[in-house]
Order: structure tokens, then sequence, then C-alpha cells
């Protein structure tokens, strides 16, 4: 038996969540290859083959791959799953566009967002908005599992393993790519910065998110939002923190004007260390805060920028 990972990247850059992946697939106790499907990857795939616990690296270097397609992809992975007990990818945008159709193909259960291994039928992952941890064992045949990769380290490295490049070229024509719109940003990006300052429906308007911006940038850090800010159109929504956002788990996290709705600690809760800001002592935020600071938030971010 053996486990298949799906490598996590943007055709020009291995994300961290590929190497935290991988950190969950050896725990499952098995030989570990990874897929790497795009087009031009050639820089990319010595960088996954010195990842530690890798065996071998699969590389599916095609245009039909580049934007990597939900359809195109299943068709890709759905080849290879013969040889493999285990299929793996992180709980990403991609992750979880084609995944659920790799395990709808396959006939099985997908096992979603886990943040444990206990052994190789058997997974802990969050439900409730993490309020419990339920232990899933699956008695599928083959595993189909998403990665929250912010529950898992970084693995470390490893002499180059094997490149074996794919020949399989799967294009389903069922759907095409047409457009992308991204933020561009020089900030770290949000689910892999160390540092994360969040502004929540107490910033009052977009434009006092600017009195995060010089904190951010001393500490290095990423900017979130909550899901009350994103609605309140205060800030564009890929910076939504929480549940039906982006998940974060910082050395660092620090929640400005936010209250702490359910929604939003599953977002942030597993961080290493969480601050919060809020003139509202009674604030549920605080109940799972390492630091807090009952305040103004309009009197104490200058203050705190000019002391950093």
């Amino acid at each position: 038996m053996k486990t298949l990972v799906i490598a996590e990247h943007d055709n020009g850059a291995l994300k961290p969540e590929t190497s935290k992946t991988i950190n969950a697939a050896v725990k499952m106790g098995f030989p570990v290859d990874v897929l790497i499907a795009g087009n031009s990857l050639s820089t990319m795939s010595a960088q996954v083959a010195s990842i530690d616990g890798v065996a071998n690296v699969l590389v599916a270097d095609n245009s039909v791959y580049k934007h990597q397609l939900a359809e195109s992809m299943a068709d890709l992975v759905l080849s290879l799953s013969g040889n493999y007990s285990h299929i793996v990818a992180s709980a990403t945008t991609t992750g979880k566009n084609f995944m659920p159709r790799v395990a709808a193909l396959l006939d099985v259960a997908q096992i979603s967002e886990i943040i444990a291994v206990v052994d190789a039928d058997t997974f802990k992952r969050p439900i409730y908005a993490g309020n419990a941890i339920a232990t899933v064992k699956s008695l599928d045949s083959k595993k189909v599992i998403t990665v929250r990769a912010s529950s898992f380290d970084l693995q470390g490295e490893q002499s180059v393993v094997a490149v074996t490049n794919i020949d399989t070229v799967s294009d389903s024509q069922l759907s095409r790519f047409v457009s992308v719109e991204q933020t561009e940003s020089e900030r770290p990006e949000l689910t892999a910065a160390t540092v994360v300052i969040s502004g929540g429906r107490g910033m009052q308007n977009g434009e006092n998110f600017a009195l995060l911006n010089g904190i951010a940038d001393k500490l290095g850090a990423a900017i979130g939002a909550s899901r009350a800010a994103v609605d309140a159109g205060f800030v564009p929504n890929d910076m939504q923190v929480g549940q039906t956002g982006k998940i974060v788990a910082p050395n660092l996290y620090i929640a400005v004007g936010i209250s702490g709705a359910i929604q939003h600690l599953a977002g942030m809760k597993d961080s290493k260390v969480i601050v919060a800001i809020n003139k509202d002592p009674d604030a549920p935020i605080f109940q799972v805060a390492d630091y807090g600071l009952v305040a103004d938030l309009f009197d104490v971010l200058p203050e705190l920028e000019q002391a950093l």
C-alpha cells in the first residue's frame, strides 16, 4: 500500500501546504509519492523531491493542467489511483475543487479537513465549526482525504529522490479556464503568514483598515478580516478568516475589533498566540485569547504602531 499526495502550487512556486500535507501523509505509515500537475514544473519537481518522507515524485507537465481544472485533475488522479490506498490533498480551493470528484468516481466517502492522523484508517476532523472533534474510521479500501494543513508542521529535507514524468494527458473538455482576478500584495499570503492581524466590524469602515497597515508592515504580517467586516463591504472577501473563509494558524494572531463569533474562531483558534483588542469586556474573543486588551482600538492602534 502507498499514499499519493497531490502537490499544491501556482505553477511558479510550491506552496507550504504541500510540505504540511506530506507531513500528514507520512503519519499514515505508507511510502509517499507526490503528484505535481501543472505547466513548466522543472524547478518545482526538484524541490518536492527533497522533502523528507517523499519516496517518488510524479510530474504531469502539460498545458492541460496549468489551471488545475477539476475534471482534468480528477481524471489524472483516477488514472493513477490503482497503485494507491490513500489519496491526499490540501483542503484548499484547488483541493476542495477536484477531490470530491475523485471520491465520487471511486465511489468512496471523502474524509475532509483532517487535523490529526490516528492510524492508517482513523483520522480526526473538526465538526460544528470546530466546537467538537470527530474521530472517523474509514472502511473503504481507498481513502480520499483532504488535510487542514494549518494543523501540521512543515517537513524537513532529505536527499533528492527519483522524479518520474507522466505522459498521460486527461483533457475532459467539460470546462475551460476563462480568467482569474487576483489581489496583488507585497504582504505574506494569509494562509502562510506567521503573523496575522485582522479587523472586524469594530473598524467601522474600510478606510479605518489603514490603521492596520503600519503594524502589519512592522511585524511582517498578513491582514485579515472577520465575516462581519467583509459582509459590510469594508474589505474584499479574500481577506476573510473563518469557517467560510480562510483557516489560519500563525504564530501570532491579533484580532482587532472582532467580537469572536463561533464562525470566526473556527478559522483562527489554532493560532499559537492570540491577542484580542476590543472595548467590550464580555466579547467572546477574550475566551480564546492568550492576551486581551479592553480598550478603544482607535486609541490603541496608533500607540501600538509607535511602540513597535
